[in-house]
């Protein structure tokens, strides 16, 4: 296999909304890519490593690392075990990650001998990058029900400090909120806006009502509000943005349920 003749490639780019080093942790853990490509599959993360993908449907995939330069860089060889349509070796995979301000740029090469292969994977590939951003997007996850919970909680807070330290670590210094109340920009809006919600309804308490749910930087959670007398007086529904670095970049709240 040489350059010249692997001469049709496919390309395609994605980005998703995930520092770099936690994205390329999928190129160097077995368990990790497994949960890209299906059980089964496997990867040794050094040059001359074995590359294995068993897809759900039972179609295996084997390969042979050529580069790996972690966080930015890997290229694999890439064919089918049964030999159809082509043979291990056969074809060449780079994958390139570039910071950018969402997270990570994924640029993704495969390099084909004949044309009519490489169109053949094209939407292959569009499926398997959407099911990559999904799987970091849930390895990244975890820390989600905690971020949402601090945001209630700073919301429930009546000492300032302590609601202005929970924020901290909460949100970005350029983090919106918006609802039907709300058109707040920056962190010292929020801060201010918080305030006048302790002055004006003293006692008030935000919690989380139910699961979590997110999807590549996006988390939903519904809520309840309920007054000094413990009685409720609200339910509601925030959509939230999340950075690349875990904290809250974007709220929008929904009133009633």
């Amino acid at each position: 296999m040489t350059s010249a003749t692997l001469c049709h490639t496919l390309e395609r780019s994605i980005v998703i909304r995930a520092q770099r080093e936690v994205v390329f942790r999928f190129f160097t853990d077995s368990a990790r890519w497994a949960a890209w490509w299906g059980a089964g599959s496997t990867i040794d993360p050094q040059p001359g490593g074995r590359v294995f993908i068993r897809y759900p449907g039972g179609i295996e995939v084997s390969g042979e690392i050529v580069e790996i330069d972690e966080p930015e860089r890997i290229v694999f060889t890439y064919g089918f075990v049964a030999g159809s349509p082509i043979p291990p070796g056969s074809s060449l995979v780079t994958i390139a990650l570039e910071r950018e301000r969402a997270g990570t740029r994924v640029r993704l090469s495969h390099a084909f001998a004949e044309a009519q292969v490489r169109d053949e994977h094209v939407q292959g590939w569009r499926y398997q990058l959407s099911l990559f951003a999904n799987a970091v997007a849930d390895d990244a996850a975890a820390s989600v029900p905690e971020i949402v919970d601090r945001w209630f909680a700073a919301w429930s807070e009546p000492d300032a400090a302590a609601r202005n330290a929970a924020l901290e670590h909460t949100v970005a210094a350029d983090v919106s909120m918006r609802d039907r109340f709300s058109a707040i920009d920056g962190a010292a809006d929020l801060r201010e806006h918080l305030a006048a919600v302790h002055r004006f309804m003293p006692g008030m308490a935000i919690t989380r009502d139910g699961a979590v749910r997110q999807c590549q930087g996006v988390a939903i959670a519904d809520w309840i509000a309920r007054g000094a007398d413990g009685q409720e007086r609200a339910r509601g529904t925030n959509v939230f943005t999340l950075t690349p670095e875990g904290t809250i970049e974007a709220v929008t709240g929904f009133w009633g349920r």
